[in-house]
C-alpha cells in the first residue's frame, strides 16, 4: 500500500495561527503599558499604579495552572477563542473602571485569560505545523509576540490623543480580541479542514488506556502528535516536577527568575516613570512604543549570538545591561533632563533585553530530558513566570515604602545578582559547546 502525503499549506497557518497571535499580542501591547498610567488617572499612588500593572502578570501566573487542563479538555481554537471573550469582558471592565481597585479587577481578568491563550496559541501550533519545520514556525511566533509589543503601543498613543482619555486604549485590545475570535471561527482549521467551535477530537484524545478500549482492529488512524497533549503533560503534576527537578530550579532557574523579573519589572517601571517626570500619557505609550521597536529589532540576532558563542554570551550582557539601565534611572531623578534621560534609558533597556530574546526558552530546552520533556518545560516556565509577577509587586512595595528610585535601584541589584547566578550555574548544568 502506498499514501501520499497532501503538500502542507503553510498560507492557512498564516492566517488561523500567526494572524489571531499577531491580533492577541498588538492588544496585548497597546495595553500594558498604559495600565499604570490608566490607574494614575483614576486616583492612585505611584505604588497602587504598580500593583494594578503588576496584576496581569499575577493573572497570567494563577492562569499558567489550569491553562493546560482547559486546552486539553475542550480543544486548542476553542480554548483561544474562549480567552479572547473573557479577555473582552475583563477589558470593559477596565474601560468602565470608576476607580483603581475595579481596573485591577480587569486587570486581573485579562491576565488570567492570557495564559490560556498563550498556552492554546502554542499547542496550536505545534498541532498545525509539521514536525520539520515546527522549529521555525515556533521562532517566527515569537516574533510575532515582538511585533504586536512594537505596534500596540504606537496605536495607544495615536489613540490616547485622538480621544483625550487613557482608558480608550483597552478599546485597542477588544477590538484586536473580537478580530482574532472571528478570524479563528471563520477559517478552517489547517490540520482537520473544520471551521468554528468543534468536538475538540486532537485536544481531548485519550492518551492512556481508555484509548485502547475505545480503538478496535480496524482503526488505522495513527495517534495524534497534538500540542493539546504536549502542554497537558507540561500542566500535569507541575509541583510534582518542580520538586523533583529542584536543584536544577532553585539553582540556575532562580536565575532565570531574575531574567523575567527585570523583564517584567521594566514594563512596569518605564511608565510609572513616565507619570513621575510629567510626560503626557500619549508621549509616554510613544517613547515605550519606540524602545518596542529596538527589541523588535534584535530576536533574531539574540539566536545568533546563543548559536555563535553560547548561551552566557546572551545572557549576561542582557542582565548587566539591565543592571546598568536601572542604576541610571534611579539617578536620573534628581536632574534637570530627566526626561532626555528617561527617553535614553528606555532605549538602552530595550536594547540590553532584545540582546537577551529567547534565553529563557533556549535554556529552557538545552536542559529539558530529550525523551520527555514537556514536564520540565512547564516546570520551568512557571519559574520564569514566577519571577515576572513578583517583579512588578516588589517595585509597587518599596515605592510605597520608600520611593520609585529606590525600587529601580533595588532591580539593579537583583539584576546583577542574576547575572551572578547565570555565570556560576550555567557551566555546571549546560556542556561547555553551549555555554
Amino acid at each position: 500500500m502506498t499514501s501520499e502525503t497532501p503538500a502542507f499549506d503553510f498560507r492557512s497557518v498564516l492566517l488561523s495561527g500567526f494572524l489571531p497571535a499577531a491580533l492577541f499580542a498588538i492588544g496585548e501591547g497597546a495595553i500594558i503599558p498604559i495600565i499604570p498610567i490608566a490607574a494614575s488617572s483614576l486616583g492612585a499612588s505611584l505604588a497602587f499604579a504598580g500593583f494594578v500593572a503588576a496584576l496581569i502578570l499575577v493573572g497570567e501566573l494563577i492562569g499558567d495552572v489550569p491553562s493546560g487542563v482547559v486546552v486539553a479538555r475542550i480543544g486548542e481554537r476553542n480554548a483561544m477563542i474562549g480567552a479572547a471573550v473573557v479577555s473582552v469582558v475583563g477589558l470593559l471592565v477596565c474601560t468602565a473602571a470608576p476607580n483603581a481597585w475595579v481596573l485591577a479587577l480587569g486587570v486581573f481578568l485579562v491576565g488570567v485569560s492570557t495564559a490560556v491563550f498563550a498556552l492554546a496559541r502554542h499547542a496550536y501550533m505545534t498541532t498545525a505545523i509539521p514536525l520539520h519545520i515546527r522549529a521555525r514556525a515556533l521562532s517566527s511566533l515569537g516574533g510575532v509576540f515582538r511585533f504586536g509589543y512594537f505596534v500596540g503601543p504606537f496605536i495607544a498613543a495615536g489613540v490616547v490623543h485622538l480621544t483625550g482619555t487613557t482608558q480608550s486604549a483597552f478599546w485597542i485590545h477588544i477590538v484586536c480580541c473580537l478580530l482574532a475570535a472571528v478570524t479563528l471561527l471563520v477559517l478552517r482549521d489547517p490540520a482537520t479542514g473544520a471551521r468554528g467551535f468543534r468536538r475538540p477530537s486532537r485536544a481531548s484524545r485519550p492518551t492512556t488506556d481508555d484509548a485502547s478500549d475505545k480503538t478496535d482492529a480496524t482503526t488505522t488512524e495513527p495517534p495524534a502528535d497534538t500540542g493539546a497533549q504536549f502542554v497537558q503533560e507540561e500542566a500535569h503534576g507541575l509541583f510534582r516536577t518542580i520538586r523533583a527537578n529542584r536543584a536544577v530550579l532553585l539553582r540556575l532557574g532562580s536565575g532565570a527568575g531574575l531574567i523575567g523579573a527585570l523583564r517584567a519589572g521594566r514594563q512596569v517601571i518605564l511608565p510609572l516613570w513616565a507619570v513621575s517626570v510629567g510626560l503626557d500619557d500619549s508621549t509616554a505609550a510613544l517613547v515605550i512604543g519606540i524602545a518596542g521597536a529596538v527589541d523588535f529589532a534584535l530576536f533574531y540576532t539574540s539566536g545568533q549570538i546563543m548559536d555563535r558563542w553560547g548561551r552566557l554570551a546572551s545572557a549576561l550582557p542582557c542582565m548587566v545591561g539591565l543592571s546598568i539601565s536601572y542604576f541610571l534611572l534611579a539617578w536620573s531623578g534628581h536632574l534637570d533632563a530627566r526626561v532626555g534621560w528617561f527617553v535614553a534609558i528606555a532605549m538602552g533597556m530595550s536594547l540590553a533585553n532584545g540582546v537577551g530574546s529567547g534565553i529563557l526558552m533556549t535554556l529552557g530546552a538545552d536542559l529539558a530530558p530529550r525523551d520527555h520533556p514537556a514536564p520540565f518545560l512547564g516546570a520551568w516556565r512557571f519559574t520564569g513566570d514566577f519571577g515576572q509577577a513578583a517583579a512588578p509587586l516588589l517595585i509597587s512595595g518599596v515605592t510605597a515604602v520608600a520611593s520609585i528610585a529606590v525600587a529601580s535601584g533595588v532591580m539593579g541589584v537583583l539584576g546583577l545578582v542574576g547575572a551572578g547566578i547565570l555565570l556560576r550555574y550555567v557551566p555546571r548544568y549546560l556542556p561547555r559547546k553551549l555555554r
